[in-house]
């Protein structure tokens, strides 16, 4: 076996046990951050209210921001601990694509090279959607495949079976 063969191996079997672990700490992080941002800042949702979508435009908009702020508190955590996480991954799923209509998806555009100038962080009138659609990319693998073997969820269901 070669040096190359080995240490790719290794990689490998690391990999198997950790791959996952830096997405979670960076979606964790990322999404606590903007729910500590909530918890210690006051309610703006409701001058957002009727950009929500359905169901969330018929909830009030102290309920929706109670909503926001826990699942950015709560569901987080769950991540970094690998507990639920594909549940947790849907829930902040839910979270982002409802702020990418509400607030990060232009008002108006009339075509896709102008929908396509709000793929930015910033927002110059065209919308700025792309840090969220980098979240539910990074989102997508936790939620289809689990956190993996160094995670909660991997050792409920070894201690106590699937």
């Amino acid at each position: 076996m070669t040096t190359l063969t080995r240490t790719l191996t290794t990689v490998d079997r690391l990999g198997s046990w950790s791959a996952d672990v830096p997405l979670r700490v960076f979606l964790a992080w990322e999404f606590f951050e903007s729910g500590l941002e909530k918890f210690n800042g006051s309610n703006w949702f409701a001058d957002l209210q009727s950009s929500f979508p359905f169901p969330f435009n018929l909830l009030p908009a102290e309920l929706n921001w109670q909503l926001s702020m826990w699942a950015e508190l709560v569901l987080p955590l769950l991540l970094l601990l690998g507990l639920g996480t594909r549940l947790a991954s849907l829930g902040l799923m839910v979270v982002t694509v409802v702020a990418i209509v509400a607030v990060h998806w232009p008002a108006h555009w009339s075509g896709l090279a102008e929908l396509a100038q709000g793929y930015a962080i910033t927002d110059q009138g065209f919308g700025n959607y792309k840090l969220p659609l980098i979240y539910l990319v990074a989102l997508l693998p936790l939620l289809l495949k689990g956190a993996g073997r160094l995670s909660l969820d991997h050792w409920l269901s070894m201690r106590f079976g699937r």
